[in-house]
């Protein structure tokens, strides 16, 4: 599998592109929204922009993951990303992220954007599984992902205290065979649905 190759991958809310270093600055005011600090990083976690401009600016070429830019079609805002990492060759897995911002939540984008780069692993690089872990209290990712096919495949019990409050941290996991079923949408009849 090769993770070098960077696709645009297009839907009807979104498009998925390779990361720019000219990303920083839009991804750096996405982390700072309340909910994306909530769900992703620990309190304790500071980024300044010229962190971001190296990580953002090397995304492009790193072999062993696949980070792409949610962005709006229309626009070309960036409102978010989607990332494939910690591929293990042996088992032909990765672990899945998403991060939406504020300007892209409640509209579909997410779903879209993780069904794309989801399919993509599966029916491009072969993936045997992916794998994620959200916080028990993050209940819209929860649903993005059940909507794609996720399962929960276990719980570590009040794993994180955050904001003052014990959360647990849920594993789900889609299998290759699961997604050929389904493509994305379990809840619907694949056969009558529109690719």
């Amino acid at each position: 599998m090769n993770l070098s190759v960077k696709p645009v991958l297009t839907g009807e809310k979104t498009v998925l592109r390779p990361f720019t270093g000219a990303d920083a600055e839009p991804m750096w005011k996405l982390i700072q929204d309340p909910e994306v600090v909530r769900f992703t990083f620990k309190p304790s976690t500071e980024f300044t922009l010229e962190q971001l401009r190296s990580v953002y600016g090397a995304r492009a070429t790193q072999p062993d993951r696949l980070d792409l830019a949610v962005t709006d079609p229309a626009t070309g805002e960036l409102l978010g990303e989607v990332v494939l990492y910690e591929w293990c060759p042996d088992a032909r897995s990765c672990t899945f992220r998403t991060l939406i911002g504020p300007r892209g939540r409640g509209r579909g984008i997410g779903t879209e954007a993780t069904r794309l780069i989801v399919g993509y692993g599966f029916e491009q690089l072969g993936l045997h599984r992916v794998q994620l872990e959200l916080y028990g209290n993050n209940h819209r990712a929860r649903r993005v992902y059940e909507k794609v096919g996720f399962v929960v495949e276990g719980a570590r019990r009040e794993a994180e205290l955050r904001d003052g409050e014990w959360v647990d941290e849920v594993l789900m996991g889609l299998l290759d065979r699961e997604w050929s079923a389904h493509r994305g949408y379990p809840e619907a009849d694949v056969s009558s649905t529109a690719r």
